[in-house]
């Protein structure tokens, strides 16, 4: 974790669509996928395709990602079965706050859901959203309009972070967001070995927060995307106490 433990300047955060933990082996291992996590110390992880379908109850994934990455988590199952669900989370170091559930499914496409949440810092409370947004342009076009609802409901005065899978495969996404959350992550997270695509994003206000963000390309081994992570300034983030806004439907 962060070494800055005592008053923070920045929170480091992390998304990633860890491929239900199978890496390009075709071999389930979720070891790997939070020894990548942990080398880059990060204070906000949020993780797509997290699957327990199958696996071991008594040693679910959530219940591993959170004892290394952080004990707050927030969970969206958005598929449930008799073996086990899918979704993806948000865990932080830093204690969760008045969590929301955001439907953001559109007709009888997969489930998607967005996770909306205020982190409080040691240097005062900002608001993140994650989400895994569809694969269908006519899917995703109505889900962001969803996001941007979202964000312009939000304080335009409070410290915002919007992070996940986009499947932002032309930069639709960043286009939408781009007058509410003035800054983004530019890199190119898939495919892992060869990447491409700005699938995975994170975007954010005010515009000054984010400092830098980059990948790592060993992530190839573990997933068919690379992760992003990003330093933020908290001082920028934190500067007005957030309100979460009525779910979006």
């Amino acid at each position: 974790m962060n070494a800055q433990v005592e008053s923070p300047t920045t929170a480091r955060i992390l998304t990633w669509n860890i491929h239900k933990g199978i890496g390009a082996d075709r071999r389930y291992d979720l070891g790997r996928i939070i020894d990548l996590a942990r080398r880059h110390e990060p204070d906000i992880v949020a993780l797509q395709e997290v699957d327990s379908r199958g696996r071991d109850p008594t040693n679910l994934p959530l219940a591993a990602l959170k004892l290394a990455l952080g004990s707050h988590a927030a969970e969206a199952r958005t598929i449930v079965a008799e073996d086990g669900h899918y979704g993806h989370v948000l865990i932080s170091r830093w204690p969760l706050e008045t969590v929301i559930l955001h439907d953001v499914s559109i007709g009888r496409r997969e489930p998607r859901c967005a996770i909306d949440a205020v982190i409080r810092t040691p240097r005062g409370p900002f608001r993140v959203i994650t989400t895994h947004l569809g694969l269908g342009w006519g899917e995703r076009k109505r889900q962001i309009g969803k996001l941007v609802a979202l964000a312009r409901a939000a304080d335009p005065g409070e410290g915002l972070v919007m992070l996940g899978d986009f499947n932002d495969w032309h930069g639709e996404v960043r286009r939408a967001l781009d007058d509410l959350l003035p800054a983004w992550s530019f890199l190119r997270t898939f495919p892992a070995r060869r990447p491409l695509f700005k699938l995975d994003r994170i975007f954010c206000r005010p515009a000054g927060a984010l400092t830098q963000c980059w990948t790592d390309a060993e992530a190839a081994r573990a997933s068919d995307h690379l992760p992003v992570i990003a330093d933020l300034a908290l001082e920028a983030l934190t500067a007005q106490e957030p309100t979460l806004s009525q779910a979006v439907t």
